[in-house]
């Protein structure tokens, strides 16, 4: 936890934001794998632990704005739970921790709520993203879970997005952590990966670097010689002289705050000569979208450079023809592009997006339908104190080669017979996390190696 007077602080901001009525908040419950008592990791709702920094399961909290009440609500630990998992805390001694003097069993929540609901009073609450939270709100206030997203208060999503947006220079220290520490998960795996392992041993490396420092990941490791697979989770595969390896992985320090980098190196000791030209494009659309990062400029317009930028490059390897500012327009670059060039970055490693893309992303406009802008998650007018990815790829996905081409879907831009050369190339990014900073912008943590040089360099000097 940060000092009690940070959530203090965080509380008093949002309850002025809020103005008025009763503010509920459910903490995460354990999840079982396969049976009550083994888990899934423990990790704690994200705005619960911003405003509470508590990080305990089964738990919930009430800010009664109105009454100016702030309780707690859990139940202590009984002596079967101490002699399994050890003595802990009590709920009013995290309670304190927190700055909260008041603290009630779990299920005093019932009476509460029932009160607040007959007299009327405005409950304010975050959608849920947690099944047994979509429950309990069947079960303490009788809000049936196709009616949560309709009685979810879009005032309170607005408000938190609107705190948390703006990282504060304690949170920005601790994404520095987790970039820092990340980069050093991405070098372990550009000196450890060579031919003959496994994707998985070279995921197991990543995951120790971080276990080592008594962290963990901020989500699940992409390691893989299948690039083209954007969230490609499967280690499965063996990694053979020639191959493209790409690695997406980032940790998540002990107040829970994220890193995300990407990684693309040859299983080689060097790069081919064609893997050099992909490699080198995509590294000309991150310096396009880093290059465009001045104050107050919308994201979305950082992404078009990157597009810009690929659909050049493929147009100087024969790959699209054509204006490249209407092939862009239209969506042809999508081909090789088919998602965003970044997104914010905190205590998620996609920040806020259960409180709805629409808003976190793009302040409540409309997004686009076009393939590949669709999957833009930021959009919006770029902040100080906004934390932020960048990371535009090259991707050569057979199927969506294969769907276009049957279509022949924009033919005044796609050489296909160019194309169909790369359909086994695989896919290529590279990622880095920014600050948006009151003149400018900042890439967070020490320098994660990225140039062919650099890349060629490590891996000479893979073990």
């Amino acid at each position: 936890m940060f000092q009690t007077e940070v959530y203090i602080e965080r509380r008093k901001i949002l309850c002025d934001k809020i103005g008025s009525g009763l503010i509920l908040f459910w903490g995460n419950d354990e999840s079982p794998k396969n049976f009550t008592e083994n888990n899934y990791r423990f990790r704690q709702h994200s705005s619960f632990l911003y405003y509470f920094g508590i990080d305990c399961p089964s738990l919930a909290a009430i800010i009664d704005i109105d009454n100016q009440r702030q309780i707690i609500f859990g139940d202590d630990y009984t002596i079967d739970d101490i002699i399994w998992r050890g003595a802990q805390p009590t709920i009013a001694e995290l309670a304190m921790q927190s700055g909260i003097e008041e603290t009630f069993p779990l299920v005093k929540l019932y009476t509460i709520l029932k009160e607040a609901q007959a007299s009327r009073k405005t409950i304010h609450f975050l959608p849920p993203y947690r099944h047994e939270n979509k429950i309990k709100l069947l079960r303490f206030m009788n809000i049936r879970p196709d009616q949560i997203n309709l009685n979810a208060s879009s005032d309170l999503v607005k408000a938190v997005i609107s705190q948390r947006e703006i990282k504060s220079p304690l949170e920005i220290a601790e994404i520095e952590k987790a970039v820092d520490l990340s980069v050093d998960m991405h070098l372990a795996a550009i000196k450890t990966a060579r031919p003959g392992m496994t994707e998985a041993q070279v995921a197991a490396k990543v995951y120790e670097i971080a276990l080592a420092q008594n962290c963990d990941i901020s989500f699940p490791i992409i390691a893989t010689i299948n690039g083209q697979t954007l969230h490609n989770h499967s280690h499965r595969n063996i990694l053979k002289e020639g191959d493209l390896f790409l690695l997406n992985a980032g940790a998540e320090t002990q107040e829970h705050y994220a890193g995300d980098l990407s990684s693309t190196f040859s299983v080689s000791k060097k790069f081919t000569n064609i893997q050099k030209e992909i490699y080198g494009a995509t590294l000309k659309a991150q310096q396009a979208a880093i290059d465009r990062l001045v104050p107050n400029v919308r994201f979305l317009d950082v992404h078009m450079a990157a597009c810009r930028s690929i659909a050049a490059s493929m147009k100087e390897l024969g790959l699209m023809k054509g204006d490249t500012d209407e092939a862009v327009a239209e969506g042809a670059h999508a081909l090789f592009f088919p998602c965003g060039t970044g997104h914010m970055l905190g205590l998620d490693v996609h920040d806020m997006e259960d409180l709805g893309e629409v808003w976190v992303g793009y302040n409540g406009e409309q997004k686009s339908t076009q393939f590949g802008l669709k999957s833009l998650r930021l959009a919006k007018e770029l902040l100080s104190g906004h934390v932020f990815t960048i990371e535009p790829g090259i991707y050569f996905i057979p199927e969506l080669i294969d769907l276009w081409k049957s279509e022949n879907r924009f033919a005044d831009f796609l050489n296909w017979n160019e194309i169909e050369k790369f359909r086994h190339f695989g896919g290529i990014r590279n990622e880095e996390d920014f600050l948006a900073i009151e003149n400018g912008f900042r890439r967070l943590g020490k320098s994660k190696p990225k140039s062919i040089q650099e890349i060629e360099v490590l891996r000479n000097q893979s073990e």
